[in-house]
């Protein structure tokens, strides 16, 4: 096990590029790796549901920490509160969901395996390298309610927890 200096600032200083120029980097991989298969309207509309799903994560995610007075930006250290309402409540990185989602709604309309495959690489890139040191920010700045939060909610998406969301009319 890796022990991690937990001090804000250090951590910070060790986010990798940030999310959103690699999700566009990731974006711009898989429109040039080739055209993909011709879109159909099957893979219009998969495509479709996975982008309508993202673009709720990510606004409803938004509107939530704005709401709690607290910042969507992943490298600023000072968190005012820890948002674990509206789509935090089926996933604890609701923005990362959103923008994977994003990713494979484009593979899907293309129809492209290699598409598909940049955005796994994404989602791997973001699991490995930016959640941790997030997460170990969090853990520093709001102790066991993080804990607790952790072990309660997936870090990404989990079919219990979108059948947990359909319960309660929040799909």
């Amino acid at each position: 096990m890796v022990m991690i200096d937990a001090s804000p600032n250090r951590l910070a200083s060790r986010l990798p590029l940030p999310p959103v120029p690699l999700a566009a980097a990731v974006l711009a991989i898989q429109r040039l790796s080739g055209r993909g298969r011709p879109v159909t309207k099957a893979s219009s509309v998969l495509a479709g549901i996975f982008l309508a799903g993202s673009v709720w994560s990510i606004t409803g995610a938004i509107a939530e920490f704005r709401r709690q007075r607290t910042t969507v930006n992943p490298v600023e250290v000072g968190a005012a509160s820890l948002v674990t309402s509206g789509p935090n409540r089926v996933t604890r990185n609701p923005m990362y969901v959103g923008m994977a989602g994003i990713l494979i709604s484009h593979a899907l309309l293309r129809r492209s395996p290699m598409a598909l495959l940049a955005a796994m690489l994404f989602v791997a890139a973001i699991d490995r390298l930016q959640i941790p040191v997030e997460e170990a920010l969090l853990r520093d700045r709001f102790g066991s309610d993080f804990d607790t939060y952790a072990r309660t909610t997936p870090r990404w998406i989990s079919p219990g927890g979108l059948q947990w969301c359909a319960a309660r009319g929040q799909s």
